[in-house]
Order: C-alpha cells, then sequence, then structure tokens
C-alpha cells in the first residue's frame, strides 16, 4: 500500500498596495499555513520570487495553481433593500442595478448573495427583503485572469477580496462574541467602500468618492510643496509622520462616514464600537488611528490565531506573532471554510 500525500495549496489576495501570499498544507481545512508573504504589486520580480519560494515545484502546464483574491477599482458590494413582490419580473433586478448601482449589468458579472451568511440568494424563496449584490466588470476579470497566467499562476478559483474580507470579519466577530457593528473600510486611490458589519452579517454598505488621492492636496498645501506628484511620494513613504495632521487630511472623507454611519445608526438604534481597515498599507496606519480618534470609537485589535484554530486553521510557530493585523482578511477569508466554529483547545488533526 502507499500512503497518499495530500497536496499543499497556495492562496494569493492581489490588493491594491500589498499582494499577500500563503501556502498551506493541504487544500481543504484541517491544515497548517506553513508561510505567508507579501510584494508591492506590479513587482513581477518580487512576486516570482515570492512563488518560487512557496512553490518550487510546478504543474506539468508550467504554472503554479492557486487560489486568487482580487480588487478593482469598479468592483460592487452592496447591500440593497428589494421589492418582494417585483423579485420575478424579468427586468427587476436590472432595473434595480441601473438605478441603484448605476452600472451597466451586461457589463458585469453580477452576484446576489444573502447578507446575514453571504450563501446565494434564492430568489424563489425570497427569505430575506435585503441582497448583497457583488461583482466586478466582465472585462476586469478577463484582464485580471491574462495576468495572473502572464505571472505564472493558474487560477482555480477567483473571489472578490472584499467578499472574502467582509465574511471573515462577521466570522471573526461572531467567534469573539463582540456584539456591536464594526466599520470596516476599504480605502483604494480614488474611493472608499465602507461597510457596516456585525456577527449577524452584512448590515450595511456605501461606496464613497473620497480615496488616498484626496488627501493630496491637503499634504501639498499643508507641508508648502511645490506640485502634487512631490505631495504624492512623501504621502506614500515612511519619511514623514502625517499623524499630527491627520485629522485634516481625513477632513471630507470623515464628512462622509459621519453621514453613513448617523443614517444607520437612527434606523437601527444600534453604534458603532470599532473601526477597522483592511487593505492599508502599514505605513499608512495612522488614518485608521485618526479615523477612530475623529468617530469616537476604537480600532478592531485583531487575534487571528485563536479565530482561526477555530476555522481548523493553525498557524506555524514562525508566523504566529507575524500575521496579527486586519490585512490578512482577505487571504484568510479566502482559506476559511464557515461551518460550527470549533473549539480553540481543539487541536488540528
Amino acid at each position: 500500500m502507499f500512503l497518499s500525500t495530500k497536496p499543499k495549496k497556495i492562496f494569493v489576495d492581489f490588493g491594491d498596495h500589498v499582494v499577500l501570499l500563503a501556502r498551506t498544507s493541504t487544500d481543504i481545512p484541517p491544515f497548517v499555513v506553513e508561510d505567508v508573504r507579501e510584494c508591492v504589486p506590479g513587482d513581477e520580480t518580487a512576486l516570482a520570487e515570492a512563488l518560487e519560494a512557496l512553490q518550487p515545484k510546478k504543474s506539468p502546464n508550467g504554472l503554479i495553481h492557486a487560489n486568487c483574491a482580487v480588487y478593482t477599482s469598479k468592483r460592487v458590494v452592496r447591500r440593497l433593500p428589494l421589492d418582494i413582490k417585483r423579485m420575478k419580473e424579468s427586468t427587476y433586478l436590472n432595473e434595480l442595478v441601473i438605478q441603484q448601482l448605476r452600472i451597466n449589468p451586461d457589463q458585469y458579472s453580477l452576484a446576489l448573495l444573502n447578507p446575514s451568511d453571504g450563501t446565494e440568494y434564492d430568489i424563489d424563496k425570497t427569505l430575506h427583503k435585503d441582497a448583497v449584490f457583488c461583482g466586478f466588470p466582465s472585462d476586469d476579470i478577463v484582464a485580471f485572469q491574462e495576468r495572473l497566467l502572464t505571472a505564472g499562476l493558474y487560477p482555480e478559483a477567483i473571489e472578490m477580496g472584499t467578499v472574502a474580507g467582509v465574511g471573515a470579519l462577521v466570522d471573526y466577530l461572531a467567534f469573539n462574541q463582540i456584539k456591536t457593528p464594526v466599520l470596516m473600510l476599504e480605502i483604494d486611490a480614488d474611493a472608499t467602500y465602507s461597510f457596516i458589519v456585525a456577527s449577524a452579517g452584512l448590515e450595511a454598505s456605501r461606496p464613497i468618492s473620497q480615496g488616498l488621492e484626496t488627501m493630496i492636496p491637503v499634504v501639498q498645501n499643508e507641508l508648502g510643496l511645490k506640485d502634487a506628484e512631490s505631495a504624492r511620494k512623501l504621502f506614500l513613504s515612511n519619511a514623514f509622520d502625517f499623524t499630527g495632521m491627520g485629522a485634516t487630511l481625513i477632513k471630507k472623507l470623515l464628512k462622509e462616514l459621519q453621514s453613513f454611519i448617523g443614517f444607520y445608526e437612527v434606523q437601527t438604534g444600534q453604534s458603532i464600537s470599532h473601526v477597522v481597515c483592511t487593505i492599508l498599507p502599514s505605513k499608512l496606519v495612522w488614518i485608521e488611528e485618526a479615523i477612530a480618534t475623529q468617530l469616537g470609537v476604537v480600532v478592531l485589535k485583531t487575534n487571528m490565531p485563536d479565530w482561526l484554530q477555530s476555522r481548523q486553521i493553525t498557524l506555524a510557530d514562525s508566523l504566529s506573532g507575524t500575521v496579527q493585523d486586519a490585512r490578512r482578511f482577505g487571504l484568510f477569508g479566502l482559506m476559511a471554510q464557515y461551518a460550527n466554529h470549533v473549539s480553540s483547545t481543539e487541536k488540528t488533526q
């Protein structure tokens, strides 16, 4: 009798600010996360080196098979109310997408999910009066697949990093019995995707047309720099401490967030307790602290190992102290399979 060897698995989270890669001991939990690496987006050499370190042996087609998460500037993740009486009308959903999301449904690959657990929304059962619309422009998916192949990756699955991150945060809050809702932010260059997340699911969402680029003119003005490019380079570097002017830099974004939160709190009677920014690079973490201070809440401090253990995912000893921050929610969300939590004392077999 020959002993079978379970295949290792590669997961890659392609964020705008950082690319996160991981290798696990097998393809589905229970497994051990053996290694986690990161590189700068667009640095093809660094990506190739990280992949070589994680998986030196490629498949017969010369590609490394992986589960991948992607974020595009035109992604959609929105919780919207539905008119249950019209759900079976052939034109209703397209009308809703055009009116509420302001996109052309013919140009997007869209899915409807239940806001409580992320399962596929069944229009024949109509159990929920709200649904989460999520998707990408179809052209973006094709372009991303081509990028992956060029990088030597064969995507066995492509997921929305935002959906993986929201799902992981929902499960994290449930496991840690955090009862109050949390403001989750994905701050891109030109927009901010804001979500109110609770242990019961995705409570609310709103895209905001204020991102990191909105802060560049303020940096230029405050520091008396000669042009926007100089301000941008300084802002995105570790060469200057912007903590002191944080409130000024986030002023426009903060106004939109206060409106979003205020509407939610009036509608539900619940108050936001924490904020968490899931895709900010480490050199910009001061933005998260500034937002929390101005909103009068606290930053969500994450403890990944216990939560991961409840999903039968164990971190290698060398990783336990290095993957604690919230940037990993998208990566670990790719790995997790959600059912009843396993006791944190139970060991991976």
